[in-house]
């Protein structure tokens, strides 16, 4: 069993959203029309990102049935709504609807996700994208914090400086100040991460400061980077997006999403278990988000190891550090390969500006 499932809890939504940039996975990953895709669900919205790139097939797999039926409406929602009702629902556009617009939805999924979200009823209500432990962390950010440190006006300047020399003259100036600094040292300290946004169990192969690492990424993202373009940081900030969407949910994407819909499953279980059901059919992408920040190094080489067995030659595996450092280990370098000047490419446009790594592999031919 994978060792994050004998650790942490389960038993909710831990993420209404994929906090991990769909833009830069799907260049990683290659993918074509005979490429099969396996992806870790969490809320659905990588594993509908790559259907964008006409799969043959996308499997996603989630040890939370909470996540999967985070996926089931999400599903459902493409099937029968149009773009900007699907926004509605999520809760990146304002909506005085949604109840309507799940029960426009509810016919469309199985009936463990429709008894699920019926139960949760205020979770529609605010949109399904507030409906995690995760981004009910952000929330109280959003609202205790940053009121703290800096006025509505100050936060709207930040999306108005037009280029880096001009956000990073503004991030001086107006934005790091001490309490900006000492509140979000406090907010996002691996005790309160632990407590409110994250299962502590997750922070069992973190060292350092967790709350540095994620200030210097944060300083990147409001500097180097265009906050205009961030849907990650919108939703921090303002508990919606703005002049920007993460790639499922763009309009150029959205039919698209919607034909290849049936080329996409999801199964409940882990990695291990899917591998041992998996007979012949082999793999060509894989996007493994951040799993391996919570297991040993020598559970991670065990999960490679169980994924070459179902790997096509030339198959790209795509993960994400935030805080515990890992990478292909050295038991495998003669079958799996980093391709590090792609890695750090992508990486320098990574949106989802907490991860400190974004790790591209190639397995070998």
């Amino acid at each position: 069993m994978t060792e994050a499932a004998q650790h942490a809890d389960f038993s909710r939504i831990r993420y209404a959203q994929v906090w991990e940039d769909a833009d830069i996975l799907v260049d990683a990953l290659n993918i074509g029309p005979s490429t099969n895709c396996l992806s870790i669900a969490s809320a659905g919205d990588n594993a509908l990102a790559l259907l964008a790139r006409n799969p043959k097939k996308v499997v996603a797999i989630d040890l939370n049935p909470a996540q999967l039926h985070c996926l089931a409406l999400r599903v459902a929602a493409f099937r029968r709504l149009d773009h900007h009702e699907l926004l509605e629902l999520i809760g990146s556009r304002p909506s005085e609807r949604r109840g309507q617009l799940y029960q426009a939805c509810r016919a469309f999924m199985d009936t463990a996700s429709r008894s699920f979200w019926d139960a949760h009823p205020e979770d529609i209500r605010r949109g399904i994208g507030h409906a995690g432990k995760f981004e009910a962390y952000f929330a109280r950010f959003r609202r205790q914090m940053i009121p703290l440190i800096h006025p509505r006006r100050r936060v709207d300047a930040l999306f108005a400086a037009q280029t880096p020399v001009e956000r990073r003259t503004f991030y001086a100036r107006h934005w790091n100040n001490r309490r900006w600094r000492a509140l979000f040292k406090l907010f996002f300290s691996r005790f309160v991460m632990g407590r409110l946004g994250r299962d502590p169990a997750f922070f069992n192969y973190v060292e350092g400061s967790v709350a540095e690492r994620i200030l210097t990424r944060t300083r990147y993202a409001l500097t180097e980077l265009d906050p205009k373009a961030n849907p990650y940081l919108q939703w921090i900030l303002y508990g919606e997006h703005r002049s920007a969407l993460p790639f499922y949910l763009r309009a150029e994407n959205f039919e698209i999403i919607r034909r290849n819909l049936d080329h996409l499953e999801w199964h409940p279980g882990t990695i291990e278990e899917f591998v041992e059901q998996a007979g012949e059919e082999r793999y060509q992408a894989y996007n493994l988000s951040d799993i391996f920040e919570y297991m040993s190094e020598a559970n991670m080489a065990s999960i490679l190891r169980a994924l070459l067995g179902i790997s096509a030659p030339g198959a790209r595996i795509a993960y994400w550090n935030m805080l515990a450092p890992r990478s292909r280990p050295e038991s495998l370098r003669d079958r799996i390969r980093p391709l590090g000047s792609l890695s750090a490419e992508l990486f320098a446009r990574d949106k989802a500006f907490f991860y400190s790594r974004f790790v591209v592999e190639e397995v070998a031919p």
